[in-house]
């Protein structure tokens, strides 16, 4: 019976972001409590185990988890540290296996470990041997490194923006690792390095020019002799030094096919690579088109810069702040990250009254504290199951915060707003705001865009920005598009193979 050790480690960050993630922002879990929460929800690891638990003959073995709850700033020493060591002592105590599943992210990075996937990878190899199989899943936004490729024996990636298709992923990987082990094919990866960093509406790939190349990805891993393919467009908010965009190409035993396919979705995507940018609107530009908007609708005022799924601190009050100084009058409804202010509502209770601050507590070099009178309208244990995929969240204590025509959804912790859930589950409907803060680069499309009477991004400060050039990259590759000008493109391929 093979035996297949099931593994995760998972985390984006912006190392932008002052604010350092610690052990305690993660979900940690061992052994079969991985399983468990897994097989409820929609993500990789429960679509390893739809395959794997259904086919007959095969024993899936959990071994350790460590997802962080939201994205955040760069990862401390000190979590890394205990990350690696308890990662890797799961798979010292694990029993012999035939072939291994690691579900990562690619872009997690600190200060102590600037590619911690690949280091991962790398100590597994000294654990488990070179010869057993290895099969990654990862995130588009992931930074595919060397290290990476070079200890596994195929990556199978995300094939959609936003992400619909964890468990999809995870199917993927599990039935690539099965035909490994049957001896069905023989992994060979192609990878050409894209000097570009890309943002905006042209990578949601249900509608924009990455959604092409992404569908050729889809047709090479389908076809005769195909694997795995896709795009790494990385996450340009984790300065590191491998961060550019990369195409893959995963074929049986053809390297010559992998390096084909892979040059050709390289230079399918810089071919477009310039229209891969967002038009921004500075903040008194966004002013002026709120408060000239007499049509009716919300205006969904997206705060990407502040997205706390792409690593920023979720505790920036710039958007509102904006408005509340040209005396907009207009209905409000904005996230933000606050421990101090949700304890003084906790403090005050349901329906007392409060004179705090919001905002600016955890990136304070582009924030400052904004006084406030609030009603407390709601308190929570900020515990509550997301929209999309139905992954349990966890924001801290949260209060609803009343302070004139603006409503505050005040978490303790920062959790990812690529939905409405941190909204909805506090007993707020973006739609009957006239302005909702949306701070996520893209959602869903019926979450905000169907509905909302206009999108608006916005060039606010931010650690996330897609302002790139506002950031400081100082250890990424250069030149590089959109931080330098006329950035040369020589594509090669380079080609691993496992022994």
């Amino acid at each position: 019976m093979p035996r297949i050790l099931v593994a995760e480690c998972k985390q984006e960050v912006s190392t932008f972001n002052p604010h350092p993630s610690t052990y305690g922002d993660f979900d940690i879990r061992h052994g079969a409590a991985l399983f468990d929460y897994h097989a409820k929800v929609g993500t990789e690891v429960g679509g390893v185990l739809d395959v794997l638990c259904k086919t007959p003959g095969v024993e899936p073995v959990p071994t350790y988890g460590a997802c962080f709850i939201t994205s955040g700033g760069a990862l401390a020493p000190a979590a890394w540290s205990r990350i690696e060591e308890e990662f890797l002592e799961a798979l010292r105590q694990a029993p012999p296996a035939d072939g291994v599943i690691f579900c990562m992210h690619g872009a997690m990075a600190g200060p102590a470990e600037w590619d911690p996937e690949g280091k991962l990878l790398e100590e597994a190899r000294k654990i488990l041997g070179e010869t057993i199989p290895i099969v990654v899943s990862l995130d588009l936004h992931g930074i595919l490194t060397a290290r990476m490729v070079k200890h596994a024996d195929a990556i199978v990636a995300y094939h959609t923006y936003p992400h619909v298709d964890f468990f999809q992923t995870g199917q993927r990987a599990a039935r690539l690792l099965l035909r490994i082990l049957s001896g069905e094919v023989q992994p060979v990866t192609a990878v050409v390095a894209v000097p570009a960093l890309v943002r905006g509406d042209e990578l949601i790939t249900e509608t924009g020019l990455f959604g092409r190349v992404i569908e050729r990805a889809k047709e090479i891993e389908t076809g005769p002799g195909g694997l795995s393919a896709g795009m790494f467009i990385g996450n340009p908010f984790t300065d590191v030094p491998s961060l550019q965009t990369y195409a893959f190409v995963v074929t049986d035993g053809d390297a010559a096919g992998a390096e084909r396919g892979a040059l050709e979705l390289a230079r399918a995507f810089w071919e477009h690579h310039e229209k891969m940018t967002v038009p921004l609107s500075t903040l008194d530009e966004m002013v002026a088109i709120v408060t000239g908007h007499f049509d009716g609708g919300t205006l969904g005022l997206v705060d990407a810069a502040d997205a706390t799924s792409s690593g920023a601190s979720g505790d920036s009050n710039a958007v509102v702040g904006a408005l509340l100084d040209a005396s907009y009058q207009g209905k409000i409804l904005a996230p933000i990250v606050d421990a101090p202010a949700v304890a003084a509502a906790l403090k005050a209770g349901v329906g007392g009254t409060v004179f705090t601050t919001l905002g600016g507590r955890l990136d304070p070099g582009r924030y400052r504290p904004r006084s406030v009178q609030a009603r407390v309208r709601l308190l929570a244990d900020g515990r509550f199951r997301s929209e999309s995929f139905g992954e349990e969240w966890n924001a801290g204590p949260t209060a609803v915060l009343e302070a004139g025509n603006v409503t505050w959804v005040v978490g303790s912790r920062a959790v990812s707003l690529y939905d409405r859930s941190f909204f909805l589950a506090h007993g707020q409907d973006p739609r009957r705001s006239d302005c909702v803060v949306i701070k996520s680069p893209h959602c869903q499309h019926h979450m905000y865009a169907d509905w909302c009477a206009r999108m608006i991004n916005i060039d606010a400060p931010g650690s996330s920005s897609a302002n790139l050039k506002s950031l400081g990259h100082t250890r990424c590759p250069r030149p590089i598009f959109p931080l330098d000008a006329l950035v040369p493109f020589n594509p090669t391929a380079t080609l691993f193979t496992r022994p």
